[in-house]
């Protein structure tokens, strides 16, 4: 079968390939998580328990008290979750674009081995993340699928799941330095909690915390030291497992794509087939209702007159306009842009929203983890354990271990973020360390852990048909292999 290994990993005779020690490390990791690794949302619900566990052990905490505190907690962060919502929908649905899919499905032609492979889909998505994680998730997410695609179709030898992670490779190290932060966005935003409660006396804009050399040249060595890590991991020719493994129907795809050329080649054109309503109506049957909702005069100048405010937010306030909510409108008068008409858009929205089903269900479980951490005390515990430790040398370091413990039991920025950003960041001015250092340091923490907490790989696991135990165990890997670099570039490099 084209594209598939032969060797000891999909059940072929032949001997052993010689592996190398990272080669080794990662395939016995990925042995184990695929038996053992659970669901997503059963991971929540396990955290759940573990939460409520420590809570107990360490606060002395009653299970009523336990119980009442993850009910408090549940619906707390509902506006948050919205942000974020949007965030991943709108990077779906620029993601998803014709032109943009057309421009991954040339930029996945160039490979020309395994190693190529998996680095081109990692410095993708570790760039586009930058932009965006939303667009960074969703992009990276189908670049992985559509390489895999390619590789089954010219035999080339690629392992399928350490695609997956390098597709995740932007949501897992370099989102956190870049535009779409949590952090840095809800300091860049007036009047934020903190503000409110006197313990920062002024907005900290994007100058500090992504348009600045210290996360600008953490990007860049993070790209760097990735790559090579991808490239160390994937495995010899004979083990790699291709996506014909993981996705069932694989071949039916390839079938109609083939079909889908053979008929534009014929003439048969999508403006024949469903001309100018952009919803399957032909046009000689479109209603005046169905001419408005399709009308790209009506979408387009609405969204030419979104990107000109998003435009002059900038213009007047200079780089430290970028906010969450000015980031989520850009992107939303962005997704307008490309598909004018607002009939077409809404149901790319509707599509989108499918793909983020899972995070939608879990935000709830994962805010009452929150309310558990919070109403008995015991992230107080670990953040005063964790932060009582730090100096102005290590302080970059304890930020980065606080966030990624944290982030393991509560994968959203934001809301660590609302529960320890202010004792972080107080600590930190005790240090005479800068804020924007402060929320470098604690963002690549929680972005790192995400390598291990398959919440926000919902969407990636959705759209390359992979389960979390499939891709997980070259995650966790990933997460190991992160652990040097990033302990010596925060301890050296100087804000």
């Amino acid at each position: 079968m084209a594209g598939e290994a032969t060797g000891p990993a999909t059940g072929g005779v032949g001997p052993e390939p010689e592996l190398t020690p990272v080669q080794k490390f990662g395939e016995a990791i990925a042995d184990r998580v695929e038996r053992w690794m659970p669901s997503p949302f059963l991971f929540a619900i396990i955290l759940t328990y573990v939460a409520a566990l420590a809570a107990f052990v360490t606060e002395g905490s009653s299970p009523t008290e336990i119980a009442l505190a993850w009910y408090d907690g549940f619906w707390n962060l509902l506006q948050f979750a919205m942000q974020m919502v949007i965030i991943l929908v709108t990077g779906f649905v620029v993601a998803y674009h014709p032109r943009v899919r057309a421009g991954i499905v040339r930029l996945v032609q160039i490979p020309r081995s395994g190693r190529q492979a998996v680095v081109l889909v990692g410095v993708g998505s570790m760039l586009v993340g930058w932009i965006s994680w939303g667009l960074g998730l969703i992009f990276g997410a189908i670049l992985a699928r559509e390489m895999g695609k390619v590789a089954a179709r010219s035999g080339l030898a690629v392992h399928y799941p350490l695609l997956a992670v390098a597709g995740y490779m932007g949501m897992s190290l370099t989102w956190g330095w870049g535009l779409s932060s949590s952090a840095g966005l809800l300091q860049a935003t007036d009047g934020n909690v903190f503000m409110q409660q006197g313990i920062v006396d002024r907005v900290i804009p994007a100058t500090e915390w992504v348009f600045h050399p210290y996360p600008l040249t953490l990007t860049v060595l993070a790209l760097l030291y990735g790559s090579l890590m991808l490239w160390l991991l994937q495995p010899p020719d004979e083990n790699c497992r291709g996506i014909r493994r993981y996705v069932s129907g694989i071949d039916d795809e390839f079938a109609a794509e083939d079909a889908g050329a053979d008929s534009t080649a014929e003439g048969v054109t999508a403006s024949e087939g469903v001309t100018a309503s952009e919803g399957g109506v032909s046009g000689a049957s479109l209603t005046p209702a169905d001419r408005i909702d399709n009308s790209r005069i009506l979408g387009g100048v609405l969204a030419v007159t979104g990107i000109v405010l998003f435009l002059r937010a900038f213009v007047t306030q200079g780089l430290g306009a970028l906010n969450l909510n000015v980031f989520n409108f850009g992107f939303l008068m962005i997704g307008m842009v490309l598909y004018a008409s607002p009939g077409r858009y809404q149901r790319e929205f509707n599509e989108a929203v499918k793909g983020s089903a899972g995070v939608i269900l879990q935000f709830p479980f994962y805010a009452g983890i929150i309310g558990i951490m919070v109403g008995t005390g015991l992230v107080d515990t670990m953040t005063e354990a964790l932060l009582s430790i730090a100096t102005q040398e290590t302080f970059a370091v304890t930020a980065w271990l606080t966030g990624g413990v944290l982030n393991v039991f509560v994968p959203s920025a934001g809301g660590e973020w609302a529960i320890v950003g202010g004792p972080m960041m107080l600590a930190g001015s005790e240090l005479g360390i800068p804020h924007g250092q402060t929320i470098a340091a604690y963002a690549v923490g929680d972005a790192h852990t995400n390598l291990f907490n398959p919440f926000w790989a919902i969407p990636l696991l959705a759209i390359t048909g992979l389960r979390a135990r499939d891709m997980f165990g070259y995650g966790i890997t990933m997460m190991i292999l992160l652990v040097p670099f990033l302990a010596l570039a925060l301890y050296f490099l100087p804000y």
